[in-house]
This record gives C-alpha cells, sequence and structure tokens, in this order.
C-alpha cells in the first residue's frame, strides 16, 4: 500500500514546461558530483604544497569523496524508496552545499578531508536516486529521452572538472575550486523546491535498517580498500586481514539482505533477468571505458610525445560525442529494440579500443580522433537504453533502489578498472597500455553480448515495441 502521491505517477510524468524546471534541477546536481570528483585533480600539488602535505597523502582529497560515494550510495537509494526521493535528492544537495563552503573554508588536511568526506555524502544521496526522479518527471513513453539528456550532462561533466579547474586556479587559489559551487548549489535547490515532484513511498511499516546500513559500508569500504590495495602492492598480512574482514562482514550482510522484503542490496531486483542482465552490461562497459581511460594519457604522453594539454583536448573526443550521441539514443530506444542499441553500441565500442591498441607507430591526430570518436558514439549509444532498462524494469516503489544499483555498476566498474591498470602497471610495466585497451576491448565485447542477449527478455512496460495492428481483410 502506498501513500497517495501528490502529483501523477511514473505513468504520467508531470506536464511542460514544469518538466524542463525539474530535468534542470536534477541536471545542476548531478553536474556539480560529477565535476567535484576530478575538479581537484589539476590542483593537488597546489594543495599539497599549500597545506604542506606529500603528494602520496593528497591523494586523499580524492579518495576520500569517492569512497563516501561508495559506501552510502545503495543506503541512500533504500532511504529514498523510505521517505521520497524529492526529500533524499534536496537533502543531498543542502548537504554537498553545506560541505562545498567547508571544503573552500578548511585551513589544514584534515579539516579539508573531512569536508571532502560529507561532500561525498551529499553526492551519493544526488546520484542515488537521480535517475529514479527521471522516471516520475517524463512519461513512459518518453524515459529514454530522460536517460538520454542525464547522459549528457554526466558526459559533458565527466570532461568539465579539469577545464574549471584550470579557469578557476588562473584567476583564484584553490579554495574557489569548492567555493564556485555554493551559487549552482543554491540555484538546483531552489529548482528542486519548486519543480520536483512528489512520489509514492512505501507502507510506513517498513522501516529503514540503520544496521544493515552499516553493514553495506563495511562491506563496500573494505571491498574498495582491498582492491586498491592489492593493485597498490600492500604489505599481503594487511591486505589478508581486510580480505579476511570483508569475506566475514560481506557474507553476514548478504545473508540478512536475502531475507529482507526491500534490502538495500537489491537482491529482490537482481531477480528479474533483464534487470540483472543490464546490470552485468553496465560494469563490464565501465570497467572497459575506464581501462581505456587510464591507460590513453600514459600512451599518447610516453608513447607519442604529447603534452598534458595536447592529451586532455585529444581525449575530449570521447565524451564530446557521447553529448551527441546519447539524446539520440534516448529518442531511439523508443522505436528500437534496447538490447540492440546497447548491443551494437558497445561492439563498436570494442572496435574503437582494438583500434587504439593497434595503432601506427607514428599515429597523426587525425588516427587518434576518429577511434576516440567511434568508442565515445559506441558508449553513448549504450548508455541511455541501458539506463532506461533499469530505471523501467524496477517495481515504482523500488525505482530508488534500482537508481542505486545503476549508479553502484558505474563505480563498481570504474573502480576495477583502475585497479587493473595499476596491476598492469605492476606486472606488465613495458607494455601496460597496449595491454590494457586490448582487455578493454575484450571486456566492451563480453558487454555487448551480454546486451544482446537481452534481445529474448521482455522488455519493461514503455520501452516494449508496439506492433503495428494490421486492417482485417473485409
Amino acid at each position: 500500500m502506498y501513500a497517495t502521491p501528490h502529483i501523477a505517477g511514473p505513468t504520467d510524468g508531470i506536464p511542460m514546461p514544469r518538466r524542463l524546471g525539474a530535468i534542470l534541477a536534477v541536471a545542476f546536481g548531478v553536474s556539480l558530483s560529477v565535476i567535484d570528483g576530478t575538479i581537484a585533480n589539476v590542483a593537488l600539488p597546489t594543495i599539497a604544497a599549500r597545506l604542506g602535505i606529500s603528494a602520496a597523502d593528497s591523494i586523499w582529497i580524492v579518495n576520500a569523496y569517492q569512497l563516501a560515494i561508495m559506501v552510502s550510495l545503495l543506503s541512500f537509494s533504500a532511504l529514498g524508496d523510505v521517505v521520497g526521493y524529492r526529500k533524499v535528492y534536496i537533502g543531498g544537495l543542502m548537504l554537498f552545499t553545506v560541505a562545498s563552503v567547508g571544503c573552500s573554508l578548511a585551513g589544514s588536511f584534515q579539516s579539508l578531508v573531512l569536508a571532502r568526506v560529507m561532500q561525498g555524502f551529499g553526492a551519493a544521496a544526488i546520484t542515488s536516486v537521480n535517475t529514479t526522479l527521471i522516471r516520475f518527471i517524463y512519461p513512459k513513453a518518453r524515459l529514454g529521452r530522460g536517460m538520454g539528456i542525464n547522459a549528457t550532462v554526466v558526459a559533458v561533466s565527466s570532461v568539465a572538472g579539469p577545464t574549471i579547474a584550470a579557469g578557476v586556479l588562473s584567476v583564484a587559489e584553490w579554495p574557489w575550486l569548492f567555493a564556485v559551487n555554493i551559487p549552482i548549489g543554491l540555484v538546483a535547490l531552489g529548482l528542486s523546491h519548486r519543480f520536483l515532484p512528489q512520489n509514492p513511498v512505501r507502507d510506513a511499516a517498513h522501516r529503514f535498517s540503520w544496521r544493515d546500513a552499516l553493514m553495506n559500508a563495511l562491506t563496500f569500504g573494505l571491498l574498495m580498500a582491498s582492491v586498491e590495495g592489492f593493485s597498490h602492492g600492500l604489505d599481503p598480512r594487511v591486505l589478508s586481514l581486510g580480505v579476511a574482514a570483508l569475506l566475514v562482514i560481506g557474507f553476514f550482510f548478504i545473508r540478512t539482505q536475502l531475507h529482507e522484503t526491500y534490502p538495500i542490496l537489491p537482491f529482490d531486483l537482481l531477480r528479474i533477468p533483464i534487470f540483472s542482465v543490464s546490470v552485468l552490461t553496465s560494469i563490464c562497459s565501465f570497467l572497459a571505458q575506464m581501462l581505456a581511460m587510464v591507460a590513453l594519457p600514459f600512451y599518447l604522453q610516453h608513447a607519442c610525445g604529447y603534452s598534458d594539454v595536447q592529451t586532455g583536448l585529444l581525449l575530449t573526443a570521447w565524451p564530446a560525442v557521447i553529448m551527441v550521441v546519447a539524446p539520440v539514443a534516448g529518442v531511439l530506444v523508443e522505436r528500437i529494440h534496447a538490447g540492440v542499441l546497447g548491443g551494437t553500441g558497445l561492439a563498436a565500442m570494442a572496435a574503437g579500443l582494438f583500434l587504439l591498441a593497434w595503432l601506427p607507430e607514428h599515429p597523426s591526430h587525425f588516427d587518434l580522433i576518429w577511434r576516440l570518436v567511434l568508442c565515445g558514439a559506441g558508449f553513448g549509444l549504450f548508455q541511455s537504453p541501458n539506463n532506461s532498462i533499469l530505471i523501467a524494469s524496477a517495481p515504482p516503489a523500488r525505482s530508488g533502489s534500482a537508481s542505486g544499483m545503476l549508479a553502484t555498476a558505474r563505480l563498481v566498474g570504474q573502480t576495477t578498472g583502475a585497479a587493473l591498470m595499476a596491476m598492469l602497471f605492476h606486472f606488465v610495466p613495458r607494455n601496460s597500455t597496449h595491454t590494457a585497451l586490448m582487455m578493454a576491448g575484450g571486456f566492451a565485447v563480453a558487454a555487448a553480448l551480454i546486451s544482446f542477449a537481452r534481445i529474448s527478455l521482455p522488455l519493461p512496460e514503455g520501452l516494449a515495441r508496439k506492433r503495428p495492428k494490421h486492417p482485417k481483410h473485409r
């Protein structure tokens, strides 16, 4: 039994022009959370010098943000199912904006890391429910278009971080990297309060479990720490203790989740075949993308002799083409099976990755750019249809958990891809980038095959293709 919603449910979406204000509110929040994952990277040497810390310690300014997102993402999505996605989203925006004030005023390394952790929790709340809000903003028949806009925002934001950082640092000190979030966060809060729809919530008898949230945080925190520790050659004794703790806590966490009606780790949704297949496709695709995006800068600078600025400009071709293709894919999913679109896009991405692995000895700009465009176009063709399937295949009352699982699949793929690249640097130092691109191509092929397997599975309501009715012979 659901509480009576204040507006029409996900079948009807919300009317224009209010829909524009709502999607703009979501776009502002998502762009802030994605940009802040990379905006500090360029400034790490400067921040380290100003705060008197080592280069190794400065990495925690980035890692603290990512770790906070990883350990709390699924908990926030489950909380959204209980109290409402609008409340979780607005709460996340408020926390993110306040934490940005803390980052900009931080006078020590410890206070900056603490503020970044709070910022990460805010970003987790935003990203845990942003895609499910799109389900309530757009009519079912137009869900792919909303997902296409969201994919475009993510693509633009992912490449904008270093560019914005360079612009800010050219005229101001590093605290302004975080201060610029404050006015944007306030605008996003205003738009969210005015335009975001209310949504049905679960029966109040089903309360949020803080015990499960703690176990979820420990499980994913230990998993991330173990992967990072192994890839960076951590002392085997310390690593073994971490893995042992992960196995024990993870076992009890999964065991309790299997018996929950509304689990934080959504096993109920993973029992839906097309949902679980789409999650696996997403993990493989983001793993392939991260492997390539970490390997390519080293290849372009060390093997090809490009500067860091030239490398950044060349690599922009990948996300830039996603900006064009993702919205188109969001429209095409209304006419073409999402499994076909996703499989075709991932096959194109795999071809581009293999072609990058076998570049000429002295590649021209054109040799690089058309291969990167092929990769980006393929990924853009996959992303919107895959996200649409993931969200639409979940029951409305579990939309938050579906959104959280979508973001978790992305993070798991990206974290694993980065860890694999670190391992390759250790084990095949002379041929690491070529090996990484070949592996990335292999994961993209696997993702394409998994995506094509969805053709035999029934599509969720709203994405199912309607066959035209043929008139009867008179």
